[in-house]
C-alpha cells in the first residue's frame, strides 16, 4: 500500500479533477528526450507488438538514433516557459480551477498530469487525495478516443488506485469529439483565422495517426476524427470540396491511417491548390506535432511542391471558448455528485461534519 493517510472524521470532502495530456521531455536535450521516449514507447497501449522483440528494437535501435533528432525538433519550439504542451496545460488548469471554483464555491480542486514524464499521474492523484478529494473526475485531453491515448490514462490511474486503501468515487471522460461547445470553439477559431488572413482554397483537418491495424481491431478513433471534422465543416457551411481529413506523425513501416498529411500537402499544388489552412483538432494544446511537424516541416513540404500560402490555425490552448467548453464537459460528468445538487450547502455540511467529528471522538476515535 502507498503512504498511509489516516481517515479524518469530519474532514471536508472535495471533488478532485485531473486533466491529463500526453507529456513532454524535461528539456530539449538528447538525454531528456531519450528518457521520455523510453517511457512513452514502452507502453503496450502505444506499441502493440511482441514485447520481447519490441524491447530489443526500442533499446537497440530507436533510443540510439531518435533522441538526438527529436531533441533538435524540440529546440525549435522550446520557449522561455519550457515545453509549449506543459505551459498550455498549466494555463488550462489554472483557468478551469478559477471558473469551477466560482461555480462550485471552492469545493472543487483541479490539477494536471502527464501520461509520460512530469508531472506524473501518480503525483497528481496523490496531491488531490491529500487535498481532501473523495470524488475524482479524470479528463484525458484527447477529444477523440483511442486506446493509445485515453486507455493509457485509464491504465495508469487504476495502477495508482490499486495501492489506495480507501478508494474514491471515480469517473473518467472517454471522449468529447462531438460535444457542441468543443465543435463551436473549433469553428470560431477557424472563422477568426479567416477574418484575419485570406482564406485558403482548402481546409485540412490533420489528426495524429495510428496504425491501421489498431482500427481494424476495433479502435473507434478514425470514426471520431471524421465526425469532428464533419461537424466543424457543417458549422462553417463548407462544401465537401473545401475540406479534407488527413493524418500525421506516422512512425514505423506498417500502414497507418491515410491519407498522410505530408503526402497530401506535397500533391496539392500539382492539382491546382496553392493555398491551404491546416488545423489539428485532436490536440488540445500546441506541441511538437503541431508547432514543428505541421507549422514548420509540413509548411516547407507544401512550399517546395509549389504551394503559395500555408496558414496553420493554432490549437484551442487556453482560449476562453476552449476553457468554457471543457468546463461544460466536466460539469456534465459531475452530475449527481453533491457539489452539483441544487440544495448543496457547504456551510451546513461543515456544521454536520464537525458534529460527526465530535461524536466520533466521543466514541474513542483519534483527534
Amino acid at each position: 500500500m502507498s503512504e498511509k493517510i489516516s481517515h479524518q472524521h469530519g474532514a471536508q470532502e472535495k471533488l478532485g479533477i485531473l486533466l491529463v495530456n500526453l507529456g513532454s521531455p524535461d528539456a530539449p536535450t538528447p538525454s531528456a528526450v531519450r528518457k521520455y521516449l523510453a517511457q512513452f514507447l514502452s507502453d503496450p497501449r502505444v506499441i502493440e507488438s511482441n514485447r520481447v522483440l519490441w524491447w530489443f528494437v526500442l533499446h537497440g535501435v530507436i533510443l540510439r538514433i531518435r533522441p538526438s533528432r527529436s531533441a533538435k525538433a524540440y529546440k525549435k519550439i522550446w520557449t522561455d516557459n519550457g515545453s509549449p504542451l506543459i505551459h498550455y496545460s498549466r494555463l488550462q488548469t489554472q483557468a478551469i480551477q478559477k471558473k469551477l471554483e466560482s461555480r462550485f464555491r471552492g469545493h472543487v480542486i483541479v490539477d494536471m498530469a502527464m501520461t509520460y514524464g512530469k508531472p506524473s499521474i501518480k503525483n497528481g492523484l496523490e496531491g488531490l487525495r491529500k487535498a481532501g478529494a473523495r470524488r475524482l473526475l479524470i479528463l484525458p485531453l484527447y477529444p477523440q478516443y483511442s486506446a493509445t491515448t485515453t486507455a493509457a490514462v485509464f491504465d495508469q490511474v487504476t495502477d495508482v488506485l490499486k495501492d489506495w486503501r480507501w478508494l474514491p468515487d471515480l469517473r473518467m471522460i472517454n471522449h468529447y469529439h462531438d460535444h457542441p461547445d468543443y465543435i463551436k470553439a473549433l469553428a470560431n477559431s477557424i472563422s477568426k483565422q479567416w477574418a484575419e488572413n485570406k482564406r485558403g482554397e482548402l481546409l485540412l483537418f490533420s489528426f495524429h495517426g495510428i496504425p491501421q491495424r489498431y482500427i481494424d481491431n476495433g479502435d473507434p478513433y478514425f470514426c471520431h476524427c471524421q465526425k469532428t471534422a464533419r461537424l466543424v465543416a457543417e458549422k462553417l457551411a463548407l462544401k465537401e470540396t473545401e475540406w479534407e481529413v488527413v493524418f500525421q506523425s506516422r512512425f514505423g513501416r506498417e500502414p497507418w491511417l491515410e491519407p498522410y498529411c505530408s503526402v497530401t500537402l506535397n500533391e496539392l499544388p500539382a492539382k491546382g491548390i496553392k493555398t491551404v489552412d491546416v488545423i489539428c483538432p485532436g490536440f488540445s494544446s500546441d506541441c511538437l506535432e503541431t508547432l514543428e511537424e505541421i507549422q514548420i516541416e509540413n509548411k516547407t513540404i507544401f512550399a517546395a511542391a509549389g504551394g503559395e500560402s500555408f496558414h496553420y490555425i493554432p490549437c484551442l490552448n487556453d482560449s476562453s471558448e476552449h476553457i468554457d467548453a471543457l468546463c461544460e464537459i466536466l460539469t456534465a460528468h459531475m452530475f449527481g455528485w453533491p457539489e452539483t445538487m441544487p440544495n448543496w450547502d457547504a456551510g451546513k455540511l461543515a456544521v454536520a461534519a464537525n458534529t460527526s467529528r465530535q461524536r466520533a471522538i466521543g466514541m474513542g476515535a483519534k483527534k
